[in-house]
């Protein structure tokens, strides 16, 4: 095959059998998210999307039904507890059982940190940090009543390495690698996995905010040149929530390119 060729193929995709199984997802209605979704989905989970506009909830739930998948939209807000336990309370009554979570919904509220406000900071806490923290209680409880489940947290190279501008949302998702790992301790005996992803520079609305310059010069730091694309963040997801990888556990999967080596 030719080098323009190459270049046009449609990327092989992973392919796992989620036939029969149940996953939520949150942050769900637009970018990583919302790639997780419809990869889960195409793969025969039933998804449970999570978010709190509900009208890109149905949008995206609508997406995933025309190509054949099935998914309903739950909103919530994913730092309020009592909504949290009510929503999985709710996907489990309708469903019969939760065997996938993936905790994605996260802000940023960026600043040097001489600037940084108490309410920029409680809010991106909050959300990338309590969020996964409530989902994961919730979601625990019946995956160790069917002693099983696959746990994925979307965390952020930032998260390893701080990035100047995010002391928040570095420390949120630093946050979010120790409770994975601590948390996969925890239910590794009930045949229950938690991993974390973490992404580099992705192709997004956030990412093309910064402008031609400042993109060509995040290129530049990224050993493959590129921005990282969504659809690349799912394919790792699904690797880890697959049941061939129940061997895998209190792991962090960096996606980013090369950037942090």
């Amino acid at each position: 095959m030719s080098e323009t060729a190459q270049s046009n193929a449609v990327p092989r995709r992973v392919q796992v059998d989620l036939s029969g199984q149940v996953a939520i997802v949150t942050g769900a209605s637009q970018g990583i998210g919302r790639a997780i979704a419809e990869t889960l989905a195409a793969n025969g989970a039933s998804v449970a999307l999570v978010a709190r506009s509900e009208s890109k909830l149905a949008d995206v739930a609508a997406a995933i039904r025309s190509a054949g998948g099935t998914a309903e939209p739950f909103p919530c807000d994913v730092s309020k507890a009592e909504d949290v336990t009510a929503v999985v309370e709710t996907i489990h009554a309708k469903f019969g059982r939760i065997d996938v979570l993936v905790n994605n919904a996260g802000v940023t509220r960026d600043t040097l940190l001489p600037r940084m406000s108490d309410e920029e900071w409680d809010e991106v806490l909050t959300t990338n940090l309590r969020g996964p923290f409530l989902f994961m209680r919730a979601a625990s409880r019946p995956m160790m009543q069917q002693r099983y489940g696959r746990i994925v947290n979307v965390a952020s190279v930032s998260g390893l390495i701080g990035n100047p501008g995010q002391a928040n949302y570095s420390a949120s998702k630093a946050g979010l690698v120790g409770l994975t790992r601590t948390v996969a301790k925890e239910l590794a005996g009930r045949k229950i996995t938690v991993n974390a992803v973490a992404p580099g520079f992705i192709a997004s609305d956030m990412t093309a905010a910064l402008g031609p310059a400042l993109l060509d010069e995040v290129k530049k730091r990224v050993p493959a040149k590129r921005l990282g694309e969504a659809w690349e963040i799912a394919e790792a997801v699904l690797f880890l929530v697959a049941p061939s990888s129940g061997y895998i556990t209190a792991q962090v999967l960096t996606v980013d390119g090369g950037l942090i080596g």
